[in-house]
């Protein structure tokens, strides 16, 4: 008669990563760079969390849920930066509100109800907390009361410490990232932008005016579909960028500048903006997509009042 195996078989960790941003910026930027304040710097967003997850995972043997990003933006309109971020693999941007003093409002109140949802849910077993603030206690015995570990990370401060001490307490074990594993993402913001700007700086049309003009190729018997006109497409490009400014707020608009390269998620907005103003498609016009970002661009110049603006038509 065989002996029922009686020893328990271990049961592999499902983690989560619950990522304070305020804390972990304002953390790093003053052990860094001595900055105060976020503007005061720039950060490799997209590199930093793939670090971080993998550092989660030499960690922890288990499975990755996802990475949780607190953040704030005015009027949870999310920036360039934080618009990039959400398209990241297992990873979900959560904003709360950013008011006129730059003050944060309801991040703690959004990790506290996740930390404590997913533990109450049993939707894992283990949870990076990447905080420092007090509040979090309350949340971090509720999920360890339903039987979940907190693992505490915190940034290298230059001196004392930078975490509340009864959040060090409560948290099963806690570890420091140092400011040499943060050190690549983190880099000075460059300088305000001149009224006048360098000679050399291109626009965006002379950095396209080298390029033949691509023309649809039609069948024979056939008539060729005219494309769509350029001082038309210029001004759409222009109403969207006269719209984002409006919206999402200069200082997100700035983030863009110098140019005339956009973010590829941004490119993207802008043709489907475009595409909506229009009513009908620009991709079969690869030449209208090059009008619609001089429009955009000498929108956006004007608005910063940098003496650059799109050739003739």
């Amino acid at each position: 008669m065989a002996i029922p195996d009686l020893m328990p078989h271990p049961v592999a960790a499902k983690y989560a990563v619950l990522v304070d941003v305020g804390y972990l910026y304002a953390a790093a930027g003053e052990v860094l760079l001595g900055a105060k304040e976020r503007k005061e710097y720039r950060v490799a967003a997209d590199e930093l969390i793939q670090s971080l997850q993998k550092h989660a995972e030499e960690r922890i043997s288990g499975e990755l849920l996802r990475i949780y990003w607190y953040d704030a933006a005015r009027d949870r309109v999310p920036t360039v930066d934080q618009r990039v971020i959400a398209q990241l693999p297992w990873v979900k941007v959560r904003l709360g509100n950013l008011n006129a003093r730059g003050q944060q409002k309801g991040v703690d109140a959004q990790i506290r109800s996740d930390l404590e949802a997913l533990a109450r849910h049993h939707a894992v077993t283990d949870t990076i907390l990447l905080a420092g603030d007090e509040d979090m206690v309350p949340a971090v015995e509720a999920a360890q009361a339903y039987g979940v570990r907190i693992h505490l990370w915190g940034v290298e401060p230059p001196y004392g410490t930078n975490q509340a001490e009864r959040l060090v307490w409560e948290s099963d074990t806690v570890e420091v990232i140092t400011a040499d594993f943060l050190r690549p993402f983190f880099s000075r913001a460059p300088q305000p932008v001149p009224v006048t700007p360098p000679a050399a700086a291109p626009s965006p049309a002379q950095v396209f005016a080298g390029r033949a003009p691509v023309k649809p190729h039609a069948k024979p018997g056939q008539v060729a579909k005219l494309g769509p006109s350029r001082p038309r497409v210029e001004d759409v490009g222009e109403h969207v960028a006269q719209k984002w400014i409006l919206t999402r707020g200069r200082d997100n608009i700035r983030d863009l500048l110098p140019g005339p390269i956009l973010p590829t998620v941004i490119d993207t907005e802008l043709l489907i903006e475009a595409e909506k103003e229009l009513g009908h498609s620009l991709r079969p016009y690869p030449e209208a997509r090059v009008w619609l970002r001089d429009g955009f661009w000498a929108r956006v110049y004007r608005e910063f009042d940098l003496g650059v603006g799109v050739s003739s038509k």
